[in-house]
């Protein structure tokens, strides 16, 4: 039994070498802010409930230092990141944007974002439904 917790413990100590990449960078100059002017309370909400998976400025918390907690969400933030990245806004195509636009009206108004996952511990991110109408009718004037 002895070896058993011993062998655990190294195994755990051992994988905590094991670090994935950090998802933080400065305000990139493909930024969406840089292609559409963006309302004061749209960016705040979208700070508080989007940015830490759909840009490349991820708030990390302290115990996104601990493996495999840090794997789940190094690969969270790069699952986001492939549907839509705000941080890289300007390097998609029109048609990329155009069914970015399309998937983020689709996605606030059925309530799908963000995910439960993500508000189980970041409990600031629930959206209101005003704040839901406030990013539906931002992502409109994006058409």
């Amino acid at each position: 039994m002895k070896k058993k917790v011993l062998g655990i413990i190294v195994v755990f100590v051992l994988i905590q070498f094991i670090r994935p990449e950090k998802n933080n960078s400065n305000i990139s100059k493909n930024d969406i802010s840089t292609e559409y002017q963006i309302p004061s309370e749209v960016k705040d909400i979208l700070k508080t409930s989007c940015a830490d998976c759909h840009s490349n400025s991820t708030e990390y918390p302290w115990y996104s230092e601990i493996a495999p907690i840090s794997w789940f969400i190094a690969q969270h933030v790069n699952e986001g990141k492939e549907h839509l990245n705000f941080s890289e806004w300007t390097t998609y195509n029109n048609r990329q944007k155009n069914h970015i636009i399309e998937e983020m009206e689709e996605v606030l108004e059925e309530h799908e974002m963000p995910l439960n996952s993500y508000l189980l511990i970041h409990k600031n991110a629930k959206l209101s439904d005003n704040q839901y109408t406030v990013l539906v009718n931002w992502v409109k004037t994006l058409k």
